[in-house]
């Protein structure tokens, strides 16, 4: 079988539909159609079943798929070899972090292992999406949620601890929310995401509570929450990476500190895909942010 067979196989696989595959390899969408159905044809059977919006790899599909990415992976380790021969570590890491952990906490280990590797060109996306996290050719990604998906590999990075929190002035106007039930009478400032109920969960011991919030002002910009608390809004709902200086000098004080809060998830994972090839750049990065996580 011809090597560019496996490797456009690859691309198809991993891009998860023709188009966006198309888009990766550079050609239209009709000439990766028109070489897939001459390879099914080579073959003799069918290797991605195919929607409008989606592929999904046959048994057999799966298991070239498989060869062509062992092939595709050896390929750029010997690349990668050549190329770092009497350098310093080389190469591009793209790199997907949460808008206001990347901003506020990672930014400056970015920063210092750019310092330290400079022939690295970082590629660094602040996002929260985790929807089809690796379609976008993201060689690393650090989410919060409650649970990593299984298709992925996860490191653990540590917790997030969320806190209810006002500016002291604040408080002492509008006193603090006692428990769960009024937080519902009180002006919230909180992440939110587009188009999902947002609820929060709170744990005390093993017994959990829930409730909706209807916040008032929402922003997935971490460091406008934290303005927005201390300019006496209302009460947030953020975490504790947001505020936790300004509640050290007693700026922002707390409550329901008895309970353990969570939106999105208290979970920080370090993600990315079991069989892609990892780079020694991409490596180096793993590593260094998992040592300062830790």
């Amino acid at each position: 079988m011809d090597p560019n067979d496996l490797a456009l196989l690859v691309e198809i696989h991993d891009a998860g539909n023709l188009s966006q595959a198309a888009r990766r390899l550079k050609m239209t969408r009709a000439n990766v159609s028109y070489r897939l159905a001459q390879l099914e044809r080579a073959v003799g059977a069918q290797l991605f079943r195919r929607t409008t919006r989606h592929v999904e790899a046959t048994e057999l599909g799966l298991r070239l798929y498989q060869h062509g990415l062992a092939v595709r992976n050896e390929l750029q380790a010997a690349q990668e070899t050549l190329a770092s021969l009497g350098q310093g570590l080389q190469g591009r890491v793209r790199l997907s972090v949460p808008s206001g952990y990347g901003q506020m906490v990672m930014a400056p280990w970015l920063i210092a292992f750019k310092r330290e590797y400079p022939g690295v060109v970082l590629d660094v996306l602040f996002e929260n999406r985790v929807d089809d996290l690796m379609r976008d050719e993201v060689d690393v990604a650090v989410r919060i949620m409650a649970a990593p998906p299984a298709t992925l590999v996860a490191r653990d990075m540590g917790r997030v601890r969320y806190l209810c929190c006002a500016s002291a002035g604040y408080a002492a106007a509008h006193g603090l929310p006692q428990n769960l039930a009024q937080l519902r009478q009180t002006p919230l400032i909180t992440s939110g995401v587009v188009g999902r109920e947002l609820r929060l969960a709170a744990y005390r011991g093993e017994q959990r509570e829930e409730v909706t919030l209807e916040p008032t002002l929402i922003s997935e910009h971490f460091p406008f929450l934290r303005e927005a608390v201390l300019a006496g809004l209302g009460v947030g709902l953020v975490p504790d990476y947001v505020v936790q200086d300004a509640v050290d000098s007693g700026a922002i004080v707390t409550a329901l500190d008895d309970l353990r809060l969570s939106i999105f998830g208290n979970q920080i994972f370090m993600l990315y895909m079991p069989n892609r090839h990892q780079t020694r750049s991409a490596r180096a990065l793993i590593d260094y942010l998992l040592a300062l996580a830790g």
